[in-house]
């Protein structure tokens, strides 16, 4: 196994060196080593990394004063240089680039080709958490969207442990350090010559572990239940809309406010009703004696029904408006309208009389009985000549 050269000797600065020679030091040699100015350069990496090595000793006043007094056996346990934990390799090329988070600095560059890992740590999560947010599907009718109802919910959610309180702790004494990352919540890895910094596995970014878990959450602070709660949907409500309902997601962490519920609405199709925004459509049949010589037509609406007056010749397709009889506008006091498209029923099954009786009413109403079938022999007659 090669043998360390001392650090000092690494960096080209003697024992009394003052901090800032020593980053002086570190910069030039630092930018005459990256790998990638020497890209293939095994040599030119392996000094990079020595003098990455050396300058986190040197650069921590701690660190220095062990490496004086008892040289490189003061890191044998891994607790100094050679660690990748310490020092940033990259802080040099921030320092020289505009520093650490300008926009189009080195920092922003390195971080997006390393993922973060530039040894900038993040921020643990050992504090309050929010609970998770929930989404909940729910199908009504389009009366029930039209009105406004109330419906009962039953889900399963985490809620807070009842055993512990939400501590996670059996005794509730609270927690202990990771061991595993030192209580920052990460741990960094040396891959090449280049630092990874990861969430903790053992605390999962707390930094903290729960010293006497409790036996029901496991030392989670939360479990599973079903849930019943009542929710108000208001008049007027559209296909996809979300209602929110403050606090009835997930219970938070060590102490940490609840999440959301958000219901997600989806209406039914209807059978004889079609939505268009706050208006309904609907397909009304209509017998020929009416549609010829008029009268009064009784139609579906949400409410009951409602009459409609036919005026004598209407034709098969017209239309007629229903004022406020389709959807109430939500949070406002008006209501869209009820549009009904007549279709002029044709009987399939006669008596005999009947189409006895009927043959004589055409023979007595003749060819030109319209405005409509007028028109349409005005425009085709050149086909009959």
């Amino acid at each position: 196994m090669a043998t360390k050269r001392d650090y000092y000797e690494v960096l080209g600065v003697s024992k009394t060196a003052t901090q800032e020679e020593i980053k002086k030091a570190y910069r030039k040699l630092a930018v005459q080593y990256h790998p990638d100015k020497n890209p293939g350069d095994a040599t030119a990496e392996d000094k990079f990394k020595e003098l990455s090595e050396a300058y986190d000793v040197l650069s921590d006043e701690q660190k220095r004063a062990a490496f004086d007094r008892y040289g490189h056996a003061a890191f044998a346990g891994g607790a100094g240089g050679g660690s990748p934990g310490g020092h940033d390799p990259f802080d040099i090329f921030r320092e020289v680039f505009g520093g650490a988070g300008g926009a189009g600095g080195a920092g922003d560059i390195f971080e997006t080709f390393f993922g973060g890992g530039g040894g900038r740590r993040s921020r643990r999560s050992d504090g309050p958490q929010r609970g998770g947010d929930l989404r909940y599907g729910l199908e009504i009718s389009l009366e029930e969207a039209a009105r406004g109802m109330e419906r009962e919910l039953e889900y399963e959610r985490l809620v807070g442990c009842k055993k512990c309180s939400g501590s996670g702790s059996k005794s509730g004494s609270g927690t202990k350090q990771c061991r595993t990352c030192g209580g920052v919540g990460q741990v960094v890895s040396s891959r090449g010559f280049f630092q990874v910094q990861q969430t903790c596995p053992e605390c999962m970014g707390t930094g903290q572990m729960i010293s006497d878990p409790c036996g029901d959450c496991a030392g989670s602070g939360r479990m599973k239940e079903r849930t019943k709660i009542t929710i108000k949907i208001p008049a007027g409500i559209d296909e996809g809309s979300r209602v929110r309902f403050t606090g009835d997601g997930e219970a938070g962490v060590r102490g940490g406010p609840n999440g959301d519920l958000y219901v997600v609405v989806q209406i039914k199709a209807h059978d004889v009703f079609e939505r268009d925004g706050h208006d309904l459509h609907c397909a009304v049949p209509l017998s020929y004696p009416i549609a010829a010589l008029g009268g009064e037509l009784s139609v579906p609406t949400l409410q009951g029904k409602a009459n409609v007056k036919i005026p004598a010749g209407t034709q098969n397709g017209a239309t007629f408006r229903l004022k406020n009889q389709g959807v109430k506008h939500l949070n406002a006091d008006r209501k869209g309208d009820l549009y009904v498209h007549v279709k002029i029923a044709v009987p399939t099954k006669m008596t005999q009389e009947q189409k006895d009786k009927l043959s004589d009413f055409a023979k007595v109403l003749g060819e030109n009985h319209s405005p409509m079938h007028e028109s349409f022999l005005d425009k085709a007659k050149r086909f009959f000549v």
